[in-house]
């Protein structure tokens, strides 16, 4: 038993030198061979490969990130996972990584939760980059990342005194056009719902969209809220609209998260009929939006154009450190389906 694990212990991590040997090159041309782009023989590459596959040899890219001046590790900064719209904006931000060569790395942070922690967490890993979807960090911890030569990219957050790019979707439309769509399908009394502490973007959707139902001249039901961004809060703010015996005959929920808590409050606790009495469209377009338990027009968010916009803005940083901050816009649309009424079902 002893001699099994003194076997163990003695085993050695494979290395380039190991590989070299193994392949009759100089460990450089091991390295050459590793490094994407590099000038390297046909023929010596397919020894060093060949040798790293009898060896099980992997590189270290920690390792390697310490010795190069930028390294292909790129951090993602990102809060309530549970959130179906965030697990897909991150998934593709992650794939859009990976396809450009870059290695992603995920740190979670808390709802609400300062990110300086984790942000710090990345830097010390060398990362070359790091995008961030959760909070806006502080500006102090923008500006050491502007002063290590880390670019920044963050993700429908408000714009700060700091050399960081911005991708955000187009939220000033996405309320304005809710509010139009409602207006033109019958709707006369509407109705907002949304959370206490909305972010920087559903701050965005529900002031836009109270301000063109004022400039229509039509009947604001007012706005209903509940603590959270999610499901149960959607059904929470639903109660809250209900109860109170307003007329409504037009939603708009800020997400599509809380637009399912939404429609199956009105489901099982009104005699409301979606959508011959009350018509609702949200934001996101998530997976679950066409679902067809909820059939939920919505207002598409196109996550795969934001991750490659997010990977290109971080690309073009790299490549001009000194350029201004960049501020990029995605456009929106509207995905049309059975929680509004169709083209001549108007009243």
């Amino acid at each position: 038993m002893s001699d099994s694990s003194d076997e163990q212990d003695s085993i050695k991590p494979v290395t380039s030198v190991d590989v070299a040997k193994r392949a009759g090159v100089s460990r450089s041309a091991v390295s050459r061979t590793f490094t994407p782009g590099a000038s390297v023989a046909p023929a010596t590459r397919e020894r060093v490969l060949k040798a790293a596959d009898e060896l099980g040899y992997r590189v270290n890219q920690l390792a390697r990130s310490l010795t190069n001046k930028r390294s292909d590790l790129v951090g993602i900064v990102a809060a309530n996972m549970d959130n179906p719209f965030r697990a897909q904006q991150v998934e593709h931000i992650a794939r859009a990584l990976v396809n450009e060569g870059y290695r992603p790395i995920l740190l979670p942070a808390e709802a609400h939760e300062d990110p300086r922690r984790v942000i710090g967490m990345l830097l010390e890993y060398n990362v070359s980059g790091v995008i961030v979807t959760s909070d806006t960090p502080p500006q102090s911890i923008c500006q050491e990342c502007v002063s290590l030569g880390v670019p920044m990219v963050l993700v429908n957050k408000a714009e700060i005194d700091a050399k960081v790019d911005r991708v955000l979707l187009d939220n000033h439309k996405s309320g304005a056009l809710a509010a139009d769509f409602l207006i033109r399908h019958g709707c006369h009394h509407l109705a907002a719902i949304g959370s206490e502490k909305p972010s920087y973007s559903l701050s965005i959707r529900l002031e836009t969209f109270e301000k063109a139902v004022r400039a229509s001249g039509t009947h604001s039901s007012g706005r209903y809220t509940a603590p959270f961004q999610n499901y149960e809060g959607g059904y929470e703010a639903a109660r809250k609209l209900f109860e109170s015996g307003v007329a409504v005959d037009g939603i708009f929920c800020v997400t599509d998260y809380m637009a399912l808590g939404t429609l199956d409050y009105i489901r099982l606790h009104t005699d409301k009929r979606i959508p011959e009495d009350i018509q609702l469209i949200s934001c996101d377009d998530i997976l679950q939006a066409d679902w067809a338990g909820y059939n939920l027009t919505t207002i598409r968010q196109d996550t795969e154009e934001v991750a490659r916009r997010v990977v290109s803005t971080l690309t073009m940083r790299f490549e001009q450190p000194t350029a201004p901050s960049q501020t990029n816009i995605v456009d929106v649309f509207i995905v049309e389906r059975g929680t509004t009424k169709t083209s001549g079902t108007t009243e």
